[in-house]
This record gives structure tokens, C-alpha cells and sequence, in this order.
């Protein structure tokens, strides 16, 4: 892929915003960070509706479950059932050791359920993991171009 990796972060706690943005920081990773802090924000970003008319689709969403307006079992499901966007890798970040979360997740589609890390050091090698595995070794899906106006 050419270019830099368009990751959308769907994340309602600032301080864990925060924990990803910095984590991101120590690749050589070169990406574009959208963050969205609900799951309907996280819809409206996808389907390019005001305000995010003419937003790029991400090449990767890392998605929280637990999210006002929309929680993020459903913006999975939104995701996967759309033909526009069942393609883009989802990456579910949670805090959540539920068990049923976790089937829930794959069962409505998730490319992966990673449990979010308690430390800044833990951050930094899950976000070069994600560096060293989305951009290294695995090929994404072709990017589509956001709809003509």
C-alpha cells in the first residue's frame, strides 16, 4: 500500500485516546489518525455523512466496545453488513475479559479482539505489533475513494 495507513480510532476515553496517539508515535509506522468518540460519530465518519463528508476510508478501525450512542457490538455489526466497508479491517480494543464479548466480536465479523494495555510500555509493543503486522505482513484491501459530490 502506498501512502500513509488511514487508521480510524473509535474510542470514547480520552486518556485511552491518548495512551493509542502516544503509542502510535514511537512507530516508524507513517499513518493518518481520525478519532471518533461514539459509535454513531464512528458510522457517520464510515458512510462520509456531515461533518466528515469527503473523509478518506480507513484502511484500519480500532474500535472500542463500550461507546455512547452506539456501543461498538453494533457499529461492528453496521460495518460487516455494509458492502462499502465489510472489508476494512476491524481491530476491537477493549478493556472488556468477557468471554461472550469476545464471541460476539467474531461472530459479528471482528479481524481481531485485543484487550487493551494497562501500562504505557504495553501500549508502545501492541502499536508496534500492529505496525510490525498491518503495514509488514498482511495485505489490506484496496482503499476506496470517497463517493463524487
Amino acid at each position: 500500500m502506498d501512502g500513509d495507513l488511514i487508521i480510524l480510532l473509535v474510542e470514547d476515553n480520552e486518556a485511552d485516546a491518548q495512551l493509542i496517539v502516544e503509542g502510535l508515535s514511537e512507530t516508524v509506522l507513517p499513518y493518518k489518525l481520525h478519532i471518533v468518540e461514539d459509535g454513531q460519530a464512528a458510522l457517520d465518519y464510515l458512510r462520509q455523512r456531515p461533518p466528515y463528508s469527503g473523509a478518506s476510508l480507513p484502511d484500519l478501525i480500532l474500535l472500542d466496545l463500550n461507546l455512547p450512542r452506539k456501543n461498538g457490538m453494533e457499529v461492528l455489526e453496521e460495518i460487516k453488513s455494509d458492502h462499502r466497508l465489510r472489508r476494512i479491517p476491524v481491530l476491537v480494543l477493549t478493556s472488556s475479559h468477557s468471554e461472550a464479548d469476545v464471541l460476539a466480536a467474531y461472530d459479528r465479523g471482528a479481524n481481531s479482539y485485543l484487550r487493551k494495555p494497562g501500562s504505557l510500555g504495553e501500549i508502545y509493543d501492541l502499536m508496534k505489533t500492529l505496525e510490525h503486522y498491518w503495514r509488514g505482513l498482511s495485505v489490506l484491501p484496496p482503499r476506496l475513494a470517497p463517493p463524487p459530490r
